[in-house]
């Protein structure tokens, strides 16, 4: 649904997790083992057991980050979810320290390709919050999409995930309304 080019840095993660849902068909992406092995998460999910369940928190995850991502836009969750703070809270990372110009920063713990999904997601709202861009990541104002998408209009008050799409059809509902 979005026409715009992928968020800056570790936000491009939050964003495209975001868009594993489409709202409008139902779709989700999470159901494949092609979209689960994209964000590190087990291949094949078999009902009950570790899989099914870290694909649950998966899902949790991105629903809360959906509604951090609304009210970033100024808009009320979608629906009941657990807080982002209270998930983000038992994300594992480490503070790393560049030996060369001393500069810090946090990374998940344990080696890149395990790191979990939710410390991954940690480190990547750390970071953005120190670059001062993760405001800026909202998501999508029509009630249909809720698409992910990074506001890179100057005063940052971007409403849609696609003018050509939301914008538009938001727009003539206004106009039709009249």
């Amino acid at each position: 649904m979005n026409d715009r080019s992928a968020a800056p840095g570790g936000l491009a993660l939050i964003e495209s997790l975001v868009n594993t849902l489409d709202l409008e068909s139902g779709a989700d992406a999470l159901d494949t083992a092609q979209g689960r092995v994209r964000f590190g998460l087990p291949e094949t999910v078999d009902g009950a057991g570790d899989a099914a369940d870290e694909l649950a928190r998966a899902r949790e995850l991105r629903e809360s980050l959906r509604a951090t991502l609304l009210a970033h836009a100024g808009h009320p969750p979608h629906r009941e979810v657990t807080p982002l703070g209270e998930l983000l809270a038992s994300a594992p990372l480490l503070v790393t320290i560049d030996e060369r110009d001393g500069s810090a920063s946090l990374a998940p713990s344990g080696p890149a390709p395990t790191a979990s999904l939710l410390s991954r997601t940690a480190a990547a709202v750390a970071d953005a919050l120190i670059a001062g861009t993760w405001t800026r990541l909202k998501a999508c104002e029509a009630v249909t999409c809720h698409w992910a998408y990074y506001d890179r209009s100057p005063a940052g008050r971007g409403r849609w995930c696609s003018m050509q799409v939301c914008g538009a059809r938001a727009k003539m509902r206004r106009y039709r309304a009249k």
